[in-house]
């Protein structure tokens, strides 16, 4: 049933088909096809409403033209999908790992089993604790590149199929970025117990689970583009994580920090007037591939009692622009909410997407295609042969 507060997100028969430029046939058959979803109007029991957003998909995909270098030029940045896949998808707002809900399986599974899904594994695999790489005075993300690096270079490993590879190197990624202690715990809990947070280990389960994978990320694609090379695993595996290291993507986590600290100096709405004012996107706010706001952050946000910092922030956000918050400022908030260490979102982030990039790089080393796309050159003119 659709909140009569969120009408203003959904059209009418008439407004689609006026939207649209189409007939009402037109229309059933978007509707039939699954590109435009459709619900019943609350205050009248005989019509139907149309999700708007998907309107809009619609008519900034016609907008953007069908010409080949048009085409490749939107797929690079939220456009059209460019690589077939079984591992994960997004549909209607929703993130799914090879068709199951992923908020829902965060609610009860460990990240070891949604490896085993994401993987197509035989078994659930095992994430095994190893000592941490040995380097004096080096941060834990240097001691990481340089673990996952030594293990890209290695050809010397040898394991009865690539699931155990992959379980392999989590083990070694998680225990070169968290101290973890030596047991058969899952995951979650060792690295709950490390982080002495042991009452907090069914959150930091639940967001592994939550941040495993999100369908083609520029980091799985890196990782793709290693894997489509014959590379090992590991290559595959320090290419996603040299992508995902980024501030646009893994580590958003220090926009979001920033924007935290100019809402605790100044006032949360002083603070969100003056990054819009400086043309800032929200740190923490907003997503392209969740219009109507992110799944994942909703679902986190509702485990725990956030920080008034957070609560307050999310509140003048949504007053002012209508954004909601991401992954990215639920996870800054676990990781007060929970007094977890300095680089701990990271961390958590990092150990948990390293499934997706493992996910990822098996399929597309099982498909034996590589990944080579062209350049649309905008550059000086060629100069043409005598």
């Amino acid at each position: 049933m659709i909140d009569s507060i969120n009408v203003k997100n959904w059209m009418t028969q008439e407004q689609a088909c006026d939207a649209l430029g189409v007939r009402k046939q037109t229309l059933y058959a978007y509707v039939s096809r699954g590109q435009i979803e459709v619900q019943g109007d609350p205050e009248h029991a005989n019509r139907k409403l149309y999700r708007a957003s998907d309107i809009a998909a619609l008519l900034k995909k016609r907008n953007t033209g069908r010409a080949r270098k048009n085409i490749a030029a939107s797929t690079m940045a939220w456009g059209e999908p460019i690589i077939n896949t079984r591992v994960s998808t997004i549909a209607r707002g929703r993130l799914f790992y090879r068709g199951k809900d992923a908020v829902l399986l965060a609610s009860s599974a460990t990240l070891e089993a949604a490896a085993g899904l994401l993987w197509d594994a035989p078994h659930e695999p095992r994430f095994a604790s190893v000592a941490p790489l040995g380097i004096d005075g080096s941060s834990a993300r240097a001691r990481l590149f340089a673990a996952i690096g030594i293990a890209a270079a290695d050809d010397t490993l040898s394991f009865d199929d690539l699931c155990d590879e992959g379980a392999h190197l989590i083990g070694l990624f998680a225990s070169n970025s968290v101290a973890l202690p030596m047991s058969d715990e899952p995951l979650h809990q060792r690295i709950a117990r490390a982080w002495h947070a042991d009452v907090h280990a069914d959150l930091l389960r639940r967001v592994l689970v939550l941040l495993a994978d999100q369908e083609l990320s520029s980091s799985a694609f890196a990782a793709r583009v290693t894997a489509s090379t014959g590379a090992s695993l590991g290559a595959s595996m320090l290419a996603g994580l040299a992508a995902f290291s980024g501030p646009m993507h893994g580590n958003a986590i220090v926009r979001v920090r920033n924007l935290l600290e100019d809402a605790a100096r100044m006032g949360s709405e002083r603070a969100v007037r003056l990054w819009l004012s400086n043309d800032k996107p929200l740190a923490g706010f907003g997503h392209e591939l969740y219009p109507q706001g992110d799944p994942r952050a909703a679902d986190l946000l509702s485990a725990f009692e956030p920080p008034a910092l957070v609560r307050e922030l999310i509140e003048r956000v949504e007053s002012v622009t209508g954004a909601k918050p991401t992954i990215d400022i639920a996870l800054a908030a676990l990781v007060e909410h929970c007094a977890l260490p300095e680089g701990a979102a990271f961390a958590l982030f990092s150990i948990a997407r390293s499934v997706g990039w493992i996910a990822h790089s098996i399929e597309q080393m099982t498909s034996g295609t590589l990944l080579r796309p062209r350049a649309h050159y905008v550059g000086a003119a060629v100069e043409e042969r005598d």
